[in-house]
């Protein structure tokens, strides 16, 4: 019984000093091999990963054709560090960030990302006087050339273009003013909310083509998610898989229902994995119109885009083991349970 036992406790111990010596992080992302693609909620005000904080905002790590994207930051600095810790996320190792707009549960994890990667290019929308910074021309404003040069603006010879400083004054902005594909086969779709209340608010959307059709990250959808959606159908009409803020968290039940019933049968999409200011009888209606092509993605799930398998969830063991160290490990203490140590 003993000489039985003794493989498995060694292969435990094996695997527990890999466990151990294992980097919090991972290293370079162009040293180390491609994860599938991917996406992984850091941010979020629902979900049931115990090692992580769940707090208003949106944030998700996009992992897909070789690129690793921060797609929005959350609110809070302290939260978002937390939680990428916790699913050993390394934001020093990211190709771009977008942040989908200027809303504070979208932007307030910024500092955060820039105080461990402060070169990171970031993408933003383009706004007059935005936080992102801004340029106009100076053709904007009216001139009286009545005036003597020392009331005049610039002395009356404004610059052609009139720059605007930043919140993040050192930050590596690059401001988006429609839409954009900025890498093969990715793409920034830029829109202006016509919603009361957040009329003339610009807003990015992240669409990635991929041989299933059309993955679409969103914000908070103040332009309307039909309306994102309609516009992602442009670049490929078979949208794949739709995650993000939907903006319907105080839309009446007609209103939730139109849309659920359009994302479904109108736009036919694939999969739909709502989160953040969707709502929770927006979760309700899309779970009973998608049925099992509603993916749940609450804080701290990891979304595995598969190529042929569509769409799994997975979420990390309270080890803080992958998915697959995990089964070897659960696997190895089931042998060692069959060969209990004589006393």
């Amino acid at each position: 019984m003993r000489s039985s036992a003794l493989p498995v406790r060694a292969a435990l111990a094996t695997l527990m000093i890999l466990m151990s010596c294992a980097p919090a992080f991972p290293g370079n992302a162009a040293e180390s091999k491609p994860a599938p693609p991917r996406i992984t909620v850091l941010y979020d005000a629902f979900g049931h990963d115990d090692g992580m904080t769940r707090d208003w905002g949106y944030a998700v790590l996009v992992e897909i054709q070789g690129k690793r994207i921060l797609f929005d930051t959350g609110g809070d600095p302290a939260v978002l560090e937390t939680n990428a810790r916790a699913k050993h996320v390394d934001l020093a190792a990211l190709d771009f960030v977008v942040v989908s707009h200027r809303h504070s549960d979208h932007v307030g994890g910024l500092s955060y990302v820039l105080e461990v990667n402060p070169k990171v290019r970031i993408l933003a929308p383009l706004e007059g006087f935005g936080i992102f910074g801004s340029r106009l021309p100076s053709t904007f404003y009216r001139k009286d050339t009545s005036l003597p040069a020392e009331m005049r603006y610039y002395d009356g010879s404004p610059p052609e273009t009139m720059k605007f400083g930043s919140l993040f004054a050192h930050a590596n902005i690059e401001l988006i003013d429609k839409t954009t594909e900025i890498a093969p086969g990715i793409t920034l779709i830029a829109m202006i909310s016509d919603t009361p209340g957040t009329r003339e608010l610009r807003e990015l959307s992240l669409a990635i083509d991929t041989p299933d059709g059309l993955v679409l990250i969103v914000g908070c959808s103040h332009p309307g998610i039909e309306s994102i959606v309609a516009e992602a159908a442009r670049i490929d009409p078979h949208i794949h898989f739709v995650a993000g803020g939907f903006h319907l968290i105080a839309a009446s039940d007609a209103v939730i229902a139109g849309t659920a019933s359009a994302l479904r049968d109108t736009w036919k999409i694939d999969f739909i994995a709502p989160g953040h200011c969707s709502g929770e009888p927006t979760f309700a209606a899309l779970q009973k119109a998608f049925g099992d092509r509603y993916v749940y993605a609450g804080l701290g799930t990891v979304l595995n885009i598969g190529a042929t398998r569509g769409i799994e969830t997975t979420r990390a063991s309270a080890s803080g083991l992958s998915e697959p160290d995990a089964r070897t490990y659960h696997s190895l203490l089931a042998q060692q349970d069959e060969f209990p140590e004589e006393q």
